[in-house]
């Protein structure tokens, strides 16, 4: 008979309201349970803001840090992850501002030139699986753009929740939205 891994189930049958209930008693065991739940998401927001390795494992930590500190003023209007995400991206930006480095300002003035590589589609895909490459092109996008494209498309939040994580009005996360999609769409045909 297999064994399974009692957080793995724990996470299957993860209730939100339960967990910050035990977290807000000071159940560390309920904690755990709610960063492994959302440690993807943060990893996710954080990525494609900060590309040190070290600076990210550090604005990670600084998030669920400032997750359990903030959990009581949590007002459940917005789902649990959509509060974890904003503070990850609000944590992120943050951390960009005070070391001014891939800052949101250095983007180029017109993107319509943005060239993304100078190897040819065909060569990286044959080099890498597809997903890497998609990776890749997404990697290149500025900041605001890899943002929006990943909440969006990786990890399905609607253009409200991005809004609310970004502080960005619906409109422009939709706008965003479309340019990164039209500037993977002309890097992917290109050549």
């Amino acid at each position: 008979m297999k064994h399974l891994n009692p957080n793995r189930r724990l996470l299957s049958m993860f209730n939100e309201n339960q967990v910050i209930a035990k977290v807000l008693q000071g159940d560390m065991r309920a904690f755990d349970l709610l960063v492994k739940q959302y440690e993807k998401l943060v990893c996710y927001v954080i990525y494609r803001m900060i590309k040190n390795k070290e600076d990210m494992e550090d604005v990670c930590q600084d998030v669920f840090i400032k997750v359990y500190c903030n959990l009581s003023q949590f007002d459940h209007r917005a789902k649990l992850s959509t509060w974890i995400a904003k503070i990850a991206y609000l944590t992120a930006v943050s951390h960009l501002k005070k070391n001014k480095q891939n800052a949101a300002t250095n983007y180029p003035d017109n993107l319509d030139d943005l060239h993304f590589t100078n190897e040819h589609p065909e060569q990286l895909l044959t080099r890498k699986d597809t997903a890497e490459y998609l990776e890749h092109m997404i990697a290149q996008l500025p900041e605001k753009y890899r943002v929006v494209i990943t909440l969006y498309h990786l990890k399905e939040f609607s253009y409200t929740e991005i809004g609310e994580i970004t502080g960005l009005p619906e409109g422009t996360v939709k706008t965003h939205l479309f340019r990164a999609r039209q500037l993977l769409k002309d890097a992917l045909t290109a050549n």
